[in-house]
């Protein structure tokens, strides 16, 4: 996810994860989903993952145990910190929102968050790279 924040910049990349939900709060990701950014807005600003590549993962995952259990993308020049549009856009609080911090260029911080159950804001996830 980091490399390809960095080569997506200045614009924010995005893609979907897929995983296993281990608990209700726990969830391994097992796969990271690249996606075009089909926003039509500002791409440094804006993401929108590719609603065709998320039915057909959706499609694909029918009746296995894997699950798409989040959404990533990068914050140009920005904190990794959810921001208000991401806000809005969330809409599913078993949803994992992975956010990657780039600095001129450089992938820097990366943080998890998921949304509270009435959709008025985020909270922090503990994230974990696992070998």
């Amino acid at each position: 996810m980091e490399m390809e924040a960095e080569e997506a910049y200045p614009q924010e990349c995005c893609g979907l994860l897929v995983g296993l939900r281990e608990s209700e709060d726990k969830v391994k990701v097992t796969r990271v989903i690249p996606s075009p950014n089909m926003s039509t807005d500002d791409l440094t600003k804006r993401f929108e993952v590719d609603p065709r590549l998320q039915f057909e993962l959706m499609r694909h995952l029918r009746d296995k145990p894997e699950v798409i259990v989040g959404h990533y993308h990068s914050h140009p020049d920005h904190p990794p910190l959810p921001s208000e549009t991401d806000l809005k856009m969330a809409l599913d609080p078993d949803m994992v929102w992975v956010i990657i911090g780039v600095e001129q260029g450089q992938a820097g911080i990366t943080k998890a968050f998921s949304l509270e159950s009435d959709g008025s804001a985020f909270h922090s996830k503990e994230l974990r790279v696992l070998p």
